[in-house]
């Protein structure tokens, strides 16, 4: 049976992530990167797809876990009746030339605790069998091109591909593990310093909290979201994943299974805002360079997402040998989103340069000839787009789309009048108004007294709370109050909102629709109530989102309240992007302050 979702920790090496399960199981790991082959992948079938378990013996007890204070070292307690012992989990922060490293440290608290260890590697998503031969001081496991290092004090016995360990710890006693990841050709590595490289890592992790701003009233809350972020980002480029899974579903046992191991520019310029609100400037103009080199050439080719290292190319294949999360079918590797036309990505890509510009950083290239991309917005933004759901269907007229062009032209315009960038302001002042202008024509709902989702579909559609932070029309605009309103009276399922309408033949994509409510989308409602001056209507919305984060303080993109679970790919990037956000917006609301979202204005 698979662990809920919210039963798994992250630890990291801003490289790759690790998934650990509350029965002290690795089940999911990708090496040497995020996109990288699988070579832990139970989290998506069993155990034979490749895990790496420690846990008490005969698998009883209780299980209690934490983050050592502001960092990514996780501490799991197991307490049977004989005693109690902890595993301490974490991923070295790596350096560009330095081996993938996994430390395990087995700590006794209080009696005898007989434990159990087995390691069950299969490269290439959980298809390929590992040979573990003992060589040297340790043990090489290895198939292909790939091959992993498992060194420990521990007699390890081999069979059928898979290494197991029984031994026991009293208190006081600490046995050290480690897992190097290598090329098969290289040679073996020397052993880790287990009881070092966990201290460096809290180190560094402490170091990198120590020099964040955020000192509001949720500092714990956005911390913790805050160093997910922080994980969830590709060190080499400064690319933010959206989340280190793939496949994990949105639905139970469902189809909208999908791959997010790669950066979507709407993410990327949301999260640059969170990290310059919050003392990380170096990493927002780091993210903001990745995006420059991602959409670098025509402006016509720009896509929605890309790889960690700007790769455009993401083929969709689907892995028929993996049952999938609690059966959830297909096991999709690499996203056909890429083929979709993106028509809000340049309104991300502009408003977090302005938004790096505001915040006084040097250094930011504009991607794009600026009379070129204004030929290609003039000459496209009337056109029907996937939105920023992404949908596989039909082509439609989105508001959200709309908007993010008016956002593109508003940022071009601030940044000419602002910091006299070369570029035909007027045309772009024509731009924002014939865009604006068409928006409150044909994109508004006199009589229901809500924007639409898109001009020939009408209904609600969460996006649209983001209209609130764009500076499209002013937070208190009673249009955009009746908005937020529809939208949280017709999307809400159990104190989540769905992403849009979902009635009979409502579906964007020919799929069935989703189940849960869609947690970032949640979070932009009490963002838009905050600035509508609805401060106590978004504080109990917040809190009730924060109540959804499990144990660790982790979020995943949706929450199913029927099953009362986090659902989708886990942890999101955007619902910890979503998280700061809100808690910023509030501050500012309890101290009177308009808050941007877009341009980082206030």
């Amino acid at each position: 049976m698979s662990l809920a979702i919210e039963d798994y920790a992250l630890i990291g090496d801003l490289h790759s992530a690790a998934l650990v399960g509350t029965d002290g199981s690795i089940d999911w790991l990708c090496l040497p990167r995020f996109d990288s082959e699988a070579c832990f992948a139970a989290l998506l079938g069993e155990d034979r797809h490749g895990h790496w378990r420690i846990g008490p013996a005969d698998g009883s007890g209780r299980v209690r876990r934490r983050y050592l204070p502001d960092s990514l070292v996780l501490e799991t307690e197991f307490s049977v009746d004989s005693g109690t012992a902890r595993v301490v989990d974490c991923m070295p922060p790596r350096e560009a030339d330095a081996d993938p490293v996994l430390v395990r440290m087995v700590e006794g608290i209080s009696g005898r605790v007989d434990l159990l260890m087995t390691l069950g590697a299969s490269f290439e998503y959980g298809s390929a069998q590992p040979r573990i031969q003992r060589l040297g001081g340790g043990h090489r496991i290895m198939a292909g091109s790939q091959a992993l290092w498992l060194f420990g004090p521990v007699h390890v016995r081999k069979a059928q591909g898979i290494a197991t360990a029984a031994f026991s710890v009293s208190e006081g006693a600490r046995v050290p593990f480690a897992l190097v990841w290598r090329n098969s050709l290289q040679n073996a590595p020397e052993p880790p310093i287990v009881p070092a490289m966990i201290d460096h890592t809290a180190r560094w992790w402490r170091r990198w909290v120590a020099a964040l701003t955020y000192q509001g009233e949720w500092r714990e809350a956005v911390t913790r979201s805050l160093i997910t972020i922080k994980a969830l980002t590709y060190a080499p480029s400064g690319g933010a994943i959206a989340a280190p899974t793939t496949s994990l579903p949105q639905q139970a046992s469902g189809y909208r299974n999908w791959d997010y191991r790669y950066c979507w520019l709407r993410d990327a310029a949301a999260t640059i805002r969170v990290l310059l609100r919050s003392g990380a400037p170096g990493e927002a103009a780091a993210l903001l360079d990745w995006m420059t080199r991602a959409v670098a050439g025509p402006p016509s080719g720009v896509q929605d997402l890309y790889g960690v290292g700007g790769e455009r190319l993401l083929p969709e294949i689907e892995l028929d040998w993996l049952p999938g999360y609690e059966g959830a079918q297909p096991v999709r590797i690499g996203n056909a989103a890429t083929a979709e036309p993106a028509l809000d990505a340049f309104g991300e890509v502009l408003t977090a340069r302005l938004a790096v510009r505001m915040a006084g950083l040097t250094g930011s290239r504009n991607p794009w000839d600026a009379g070129e991309v204004l030929d290609l917005l003039e000459s496209r933004w009337r056109e029907p787009d996937a939105g920023i759901w992404e949908a596989r269907g039909l082509r439609r007229q989105f508001v959200h789309s709309k908007i993010m062009v008016w956002a593109a032209a508003d940022a071009a315009v601030k940044m000419i009048e602002r910091f006299g960038d070369p570029g035909p302001a007027e045309r772009w002042r024509k731009l924002r108004a014939e865009v604006k202008a068409d928006v409150l024509a044909r994109g508004y709902d006199i009589e229901a007294a809500t924007f639409v989702q898109a001009y020939e579909r009408p209904g609600p559609d969460a996006s649209l709370l983001r209209v609130a932070g764009s500076g499209f029309l002013p937070p208190g605009d009673e249009r955009l109050r009746g908005t937020a309103s529809a939208i949280a009276r017709d999307l809400d399922r159990g104190g989540v909102l769905l992403r849009h309408g979902q009635g009979p033949g409502d579906s964007l994509d020919g799929m069935p629709p989703a189940d849960g409510g869609y947690l970032p989308a949640t979070f932009w409602l009490a963002q838009c109530l905050a600035g509508m001056g609805r401060d106590a209507d978004a504080r109990q919305v917040f809190a009730r989102l924060l109540e959804l984060r499990n144990d660790v303080g982790l979020l995943s993109e949706e929450y199913d309240p029927l099953r009362r679970r986090l659902a989708g790919n886990y942890p999101l990037n955007a619902s910890h992007v979503a998280l700061a956000e809100t808690a910023v917006a509030l501050d500012a609301a309890g101290d009177q302050v308009p808050v941007r979202l877009l341009t980082g204005e206030a």
